[in-house]
């Protein structure tokens, strides 16, 4: 059975944190079980000013054992697929273990971002361009941080604006746009709900 109230803490953790850090999570529904994940991209790395949201499920032996953890945000790695988002690191498989929180998961996710194992690859075809044409590998990434892991500010204010004039406060429809990585489709589904 999941340790909800375990979860509860780990949230409220994240959500202290979340300033030094930029990772946050945040339930997505009613159940803790499923939950929102969003890491920034690491400076330094093509994926650098990229927001990416991954969704977490947690089965009923967490934190027994390891989350689900899959990148919703499309990604340009060779440990993460670019068809499904699956990620391959070994503390999301045998290396889990329950001193670990979705907190550390996330940060070592973030860190898998800047440190590729293209040895160990979840992705051969990225794998493959990271090791033989790495200027293009890095380039293919930062072309899909731009494309799927930006938000432009600009479209924010205008998708805030268009929630308020469907009669949201400015402030829940922020919010809620914040929560769902701005993506107003999923913002309003869930005002709506």
């Amino acid at each position: 059975m999941i340790d909800f109230g375990r979860v509860q803490k780990e949230l409220q953790e994240c959500t202290r944190d979340m300033e030094a850090s930029g990772i946050k999570v945040s339930p997505k529904s009613d159940s803790l079980a499923r939950l929102t994940g969003t890491i920034p991209g690491p400076v330094g790395t093509p994926y650098e000013g990229g927001s990416f949201q991954i969704d977490i499920s947690l089965p009923d032996g967490y934190p027994f054992e390891p989350p689900k953890m899959n990148f919703v945000t499309k990604v340009w790695h060779p440990n993460i697929s670019s068809q499904s988002g699956a990620i391959c690191l070994d503390i999301l498989k045998d290396q889990w273990s329950p001193a670990l929180t979705l907190k550390t998961a996330l940060l070592s996710v973030q860190a898998l971002l800047s440190s590729p194992e293209p040895d160990d690859p979840q992705d051969a075809v990225v794998a493959q361009q990271y090791l033989k044409e790495y200027q293009t590998f890095v380039g293919t990434a930062r072309y899909w941080t731009e494309t799927f892991a930006k938000v432009s500010s600009l479209g924010v204010e205008e998708k805030v604006q268009k929630l308020v004039e469907m009669g949201f406060p400015e402030a829940l429809a922020r919010s809620t746009l914040d929560a769902v990585g701005g993506d107003e489709n999923l913002a309003l589904e869930r005002l709506c709900s």
